[in-house]
């Protein structure tokens, strides 16, 4: 199963995405992270999530470009978190795909799909700011926007989350 959980800054998708992560798990359960620690802001962010997540059980894997890379099983359920540093890495980066980043990302989304069992991965919401930004910020923007109009494409469940609530747009129909 691939479900795609977005939603807007401090609106509840990380542990809306970590308790869908922890239902569907049948086996062990990961959690790939992909923000990088610039600073101590970012690390302030990292250690909230981790301590939000301690009693979970997930298995960290930091990752941070080239998702490809890794592989799981079937047994395996797979947190990504989250999509938008994911994509910032892959073309900013030292070692990311900078103008082949929306290929890395999705052949790594398809790739990290067909080896687990199932796959949440977290993205933000991207073109309801209603702001000019300039060149540089309009790419990644239009790039997040793909990948998560992809993501859809191929996902079983869609959910945004708004205020801590869930909104589902789209749930693969159950077999009768």
């Amino acid at each position: 199963m691939v479900a795609v959980v977005t939603g807007g800054s401090g609106s509840g998708k990380s542990e809306y995405a970590e308790n869908l992560a922890c239902s569907l798990a049948k086996g062990p359960l990961f959690y790939i992270a992909t923000m990088m620690p610039f600073d101590g802001e970012c690390e302030k962010k990292i250690k909230r999530h981790r301590d939000l997540r301690k009693e979970k059980n997930f298995i960290t894997k930091e990752c941070y470009v080239n998702m490809k890379s890794l592989s799981f099983t079937k047994e395996d359920t797979v947190l990504l978190e989250c999509m938008s540093n994911l994509a910032a890495n892959e073309m900013y980066a030292d070692d990311g795909a900078k103008e082949k980043a929306y290929e890395a990302i999705t052949e790594g989304i398809k790739a990290l799909s067909e080896s687990c069992g199932n796959l949440i991965v977290v993205t933000n919401e991207v073109f309801s700011d209603g702001c000019d930004y300039g060149e540089e910020m309009d790419a990644y923007i239009r790039l997040l926007g793909t990948v998560n109009q992809y993501m859809a494409g191929i996902a079983d469940e869609v959910t945004e989350v708004v205020y801590g609530i869930p909104i589902r747009h789209k749930k693969k129909e159950e077999a009768e």
